[in-house]
């Protein structure tokens, strides 16, 4: 007799800073790794395993991130007393922010999604150290006009076969950015923070490896000098070989938003 699957919807936050990304690893901390002790402290007698929707890199944090959990031979009795228990023994990093029941036809990877990124940054003076865990500081001065017009060129259905390291030829390269923007920083602030703070907002169904991350080197690029807007027009056409390498820093990159659709 096959043995009943219960199905849940876990949506998460955590700071990045100090962990080596989602992925469970052996000898280091990661979010994967501190949920799953969490789990079998919580729920010593249960057999479960869980999935994730996002592997994000070392330092990367996430205001809205989520996992399947998939459980084992009888349901959890109550989700809200669950949900408490189990961030009262989280770390202080990780925080479980909600909790629904999905069924066995809901897959955390196939499903349809839409995540939202946000690239938190400043340039010219260096910031307070309390800013490392969350913003990326370029000590120079940028042309954040420029920047704003080649963030929007990335909006709409391009290849970004240029804007991505270490995939197979399966991958798709098409992605659709349905929003690709540099705004001034108005939602993550704090005292420490420089007087001037700005975002890259970048949405889509889907990313490549380090895409975004390449994606907000480019635009530094742009910023300094070194890239024009003709130079991004061209690097997003299907045949074009400009294979981008200034890899932004992890820790000004944050998981805003994961919707399912």
């Amino acid at each position: 007799m096959q043995r009943k699957r219960f199905y849940y919807l876990i949506k998460i936050q955590y700071l990045g800073f100090r962990l080596h990304g989602w992925q469970k690893q052996p000898h280091v901390k990661t979010v994967e790794g501190l949920v799953t002790k969490t789990l079998r402290y919580v729920m010593p007698e249960e057999k479960f395993k869980i999935l994730g929707t996002s592997r994000t890199d070392a330092m990367v944090s996430a205001m809205e991130s989520a996992f399947e959990l998939f459980l084992d031979e009888r349901p959890l009795e109550d989700l809200e007393e669950f949900l408490k228990l189990f961030n009262l023994n989280l770390p202080q990093d990780i925080r479980a922010i909600s909790i629904i029941e999905v069924d066995s036809k809901f897959n955390i990877i196939q499903h349809p999604k839409y995540k939202e990124y946000n690239y938190l940054f400043s340039f010219g003076d260096k910031n307070h150290p309390f800013c490392a865990p969350l913003m990326a500081n370029f000590q120079e001065d940028l042309d954040i006009e420029k920047m704003k017009q080649a963030a929007a060129l990335f909006r709409g259905q391009h290849n970004f076969r240029n804007y991505c390291v270490r995939v197979s030829e399966n991958s798709k390269f098409e992605r659709e950015m349905l929003i690709s923007e540099i705004v001034e920083n108005t939602e993550i602030t704090a005292s420490f923070f420089p007087e001037s703070t700005f975002l890259f907002r970048i949405s889509g169904e889907g990313f490549l490896r380090h895409q975004v991350r390449l994606m907000m080197g480019t635009l530094v690029l742009v910023g300094r000098g070194e890239f024009n807007l003709e130079d991004i027009r061209m690097s997003l056409k299907p045949d074009s070989n400009m294979q981008m390498d200034y890899i932004a820093p992890a820790s000004g990159l944050i998981l805003t938003k994961v919707d399912f659709t």
